[in-house]
């Protein structure tokens, strides 16, 4: 394969590409036994190709994406490279252990819910999620969603840029290196956090020395169960008995439940998502990125895939995406950055988010971190990659 790569500014980059995209060799699982697409040759990995990259595997992923842990696969659970017993996150699981683990330079991986920025929360590695519609998606089994956008994810903001140029087909040069203003939405992203998590974030935006300033974003409180409802009921209608067949009893009572709801719902979620749109065009006007915490608890245990959070114990799903889905239901593009680590040893991600189409000012932030903490954790080596336990 790297004889024969093309010319181009990944030539023999090594790559992983998440479980949803077709090669020419292979069709798309979605984290279930059985091929969803033919095999072909899908948009991200045409220009993966046409950059030279070399895509040496496909990564596992949460079963039909349908979560933020990892823990749920055909393939076994995606374990986290600082701890193999605990989460590497979901969906995009694999594509965030596997740069984390040192074993690609990179993955691509697909945000439909938080699935880029939550497992590179996890597992310590800068992940970038797009502006809807800036990465094409044609050859991904989710291209129907209104939800999803595709990213890098890699080692650190500059491996992240020179990706996403080559997934965005655009250049994505530093935006001149100014302090961006950053907006903090107290309710609810600030609120119900685990106290090392809060602290190791509020800490990076200190010493940032970003101006701050409190922003309020109108719904934003109803981001959570709006981004569950429009994951949810837009992915219905691609889930057959053959597919339900292939699932745990737990995924096919919930998918059952789920069918029986009314679409009505699918409506009021739209009213609270055109809500967050209009207050955030406002909210881009006084500030540039908005700022808080990727997840709100370090990643559990495989064996127990729950959160401990100051109000009580939580399925990390339900406390994952009222962190994450705000970005998918507004279409923005979002960056989880690692700022700490936790003292159960596994990392901690502040997530950056920016207007439409302003990927470039994430990824200067995301810099300026690293500068300012010397590089210490985007360089950390988790023990699964040599560093000394």
């Amino acid at each position: 394969m790297l004889a024969e790569a093309r010319r181009g500014p990944l030539h023999g980059v090594p790559v992983g590409i998440k479980d949803m995209f077709q090669l020419p060799w292979r069709g798309p699982h979605d984290g279930t036994p059985s091929e969803q697409l033919p095999p072909g040759a899908s948009a991200v990995f045409s220009r993966l190709r046409d950059a030279g990259a070399v895509v040496v595997g496909v990564t596992n992923m949460h079963f039909w994406g349908a979560g933020s842990t990892g823990h749920v696969s055909a393939y076994g659970p995606v374990g986290n490279p600082w701890d193999p017993s605990r989460c590497g996150g979901g969906s995009s699981g694999g594509s965030a252990a596997a740069p984390g683990a040192r074993i690609v330079a990179g993955a691509v991986g697909v945000d439909g819910g938080g699935s880029i920025r939550l497992p590179a929360g996890y597992c310590g590695i800068t992940g970038l999620k797009f502006t809807f519609g800036a990465i094409p998606l044609h050859g991904y089994t989710h291209e129907f969603a209104s939800m999803d956008a595709a990213g890098p994810m890699c080692r650190d903001a500059a491996d992240a840029r020179l990706l996403g140029e080559v997934l965005a087909g655009r250049p994505l040069p530093p935006d001149g290196g100014a302090a961006p203003r950053v907006g903090i939405v107290r309710n609810p992203f600030w609120t119900d956090l685990d106290p090392e998590v809060q602290r190791a974030c509020e800490d990076a935006l200190e010493t940032s020395g970003w101006p701050l300033q409190e922003v309020e974003i109108a719904g934003a409180e109803h981001a959570q169960i709006t981004s569950v409802l429009r994951l949810t009921l837009e992915g219905l209608h691609t889930i057959g008995p053959d597919d339900l067949a292939e699932a745990d009893p737990i995924m096919r009572a919930l998918v059952k439940y789920e069918k029986l709801l009314p679409a009505e719902l699918l409506a009021r979620a739209d009213l609270i998502r055109a809500r967050i749109r209009r207050s955030l065009v406002s909210a881009f006007e006084a500030c540039d990125v908005l700022a808080w915490p990727t997840v709100p608890a370090p990643a559990p245990p495989i064996e127990a895939p729950v959160v401990e959070l100051p109000s009580g114990q939580y399925p990390a799903d339900a406390a994952n995406v009222r962190q994450s889905g705000f970005g998918n239901l507004a279409g923005v593009p979002g960056i989880s950055a690692p700022v700490g680590l936790h003292s159960s040893g596994v990392p901690i991600g502040l997530q950056l988010q920016a207007a439409w189409g302003r990927e470039s000012v994430l990824l200067d932030a995301a810099e300026q971190l690293e500068r300012e903490t010397d590089r210490a954790y985007v360089d950390a080596l988790p023990p699964v990659a040599g560093a000394p336990a």
